[in-house]
């Protein structure tokens, strides 16, 4: 289990990201349109999974808009952007923020990304959400940077996520 914290705080997750150098778990999880994208899908593609707990907080919300704005922008690169929200509220959010470069995907059916991801946290008030993480993935599907943010509160490295896919 991964520790990390919520406004200092101490949780825990039910495990630790992919580590680099591993094979990416493939999933699947639903588009906005209801639909289902799978890993597979982005195949040959570099792959930034921006993993958090809600689109509707303002940490969320912020590493979505700074995603699309940095890493959409790259050559042959997916940028996945990943909670339980329900694609309703996903495309909402989208809509008013004027996102298009990126893509919202939600976890909310079965929850088997944050089991295979071991993003879930295990215990605290976001049981079961997502912990704040970002994986990067390279065009093989080998996972080549991973960051599971210490406190939830707080944004990613997007520096340092955006340096391995440009590495990748």
């Amino acid at each position: 289990m991964a520790s990390v914290t919520l406004k200092g705080n101490a949780l825990t997750t039910i495990g630790n990201l992919p580590t680099p150098g591993t094979k990416a778990p493939n999933f699947s999880l639903t588009k906005n349109d209801l639909s289902t994208a799978q890993l597979s899908d982005y195949s040959g593609k570099k792959v930034v999974l921006n993993i958090f707990p809600s689109i509707d907080t303002g940490t969320c919300a912020q590493s979505v808009r700074q995603f699309n704005q940095e890493a959409a922008e790259l050559e042959n690169t997916a940028v996945l952007c990943i909670s339980k929200d329900l694609p309703f509220a996903q495309a909402r959010f989208c809509g008013a923020e004027g996102i298009d470069k990126v893509e919202v995907l939600s976890d909310f059916k079965d929850g088997n990304f944050g089991k295979a991801y071991q993003v879930d946290f295990a215990d605290g008030p976001l049981q079961p959400l997502h912990s704040r993480s970002v994986v990067v993935i390279d065009k093989n599907g080998s996972v080549v940077y991973n960051e599971q943010v210490a406190e939830t509160t707080e944004e990613p490295n997007y520096k340092a996520a955006l340096e391995a896919l440009i590495n990748a």
